[in-house]
């Protein structure tokens, strides 16, 4: 199959590149790196990449940014970053991208733990990750043509545990191998609707 993988060369993107390339033809997307660069806020630029890259088999979004902050210090701005970036972001290229899928291709989502786990300083990823996963359920008894439509929610990623494990204590961190099994699953597998919790 032919697949998009935006955020390619993330922690995450990289370990789903790692898996599903063993068995697929990948285009890799990134914001500066990659076959191709995008900003997933720019709808214009989704619409973009897709015209480029013509008719594919599915495409998987390991992107998108959020903003981790007190609550009490939060301002809209701050809340706009997730609203525009890892929600709309990939809201947008689902939406754009279920007419360049061929009949029976697939869309795979990011969510997070923090949806259903929250933190400290995490309600924007919270509300974030809630309404992804509530996109994609709404999503996936609609689309047309067998297109699959499901969410991966990783838990907290070994990779990262230097960089946020002070936000996730009490949380056992996963690999991004197991993490890139939900991905396959979803990519490869039958099932549409779906939050693959990873923990």
């Amino acid at each position: 199959m032919k697949l998009i993988i935006i955020g390619a060369n993330g922690t995450v993107g990289s370990a789903i590149s790692n898996e599903l390339g063993a068995r697929h033809e990948l285009i890799r997307v990134g914001k500066t790196s990659g076959d191709i660069q995008l900003d997933i806020s720019d709808s214009a630029q989704i619409r973009a990449l897709f015209a480029r890259t013509g008719k594919v088999d599915g495409v998987v979004v390991a992107a998108g940014s959020v903003h981790f902050g007190a609550l009490t210090e939060m301002e809209e701005q701050h809340f706009h970053i997730g609203l525009n970036s890892k929600l709309m972001g990939q809201v947008n290229v689902a939406h754009i991208g279920q007419s360049y899928l061929n009949d029976g291709g697939s869309i795979t989502l990011t969510s997070g733990v923090v949806g259903d786990a929250p933190i400290r300083a995490g309600a924007s990823a919270a509300m974030v990750n809630s309404a992804l996963e509530g996109f994609v359920r709404g999503a996936a008894i609609e689309l047309p043509r067998g297109l699959r439509i499901n969410v991966v929610s990783p838990g907290l990623l070994e990779e990262s545990v230097n960089k946020y494990g002070d936000l996730f204590l009490g949380f056992e961190a996963v690999s991004s191998r197991r993490v890139a099994l939900a991905y396959a699953r979803s990519v490869d597998g039958p099932e549409t609707g779906q939050i693959y919790k990873v923990r």
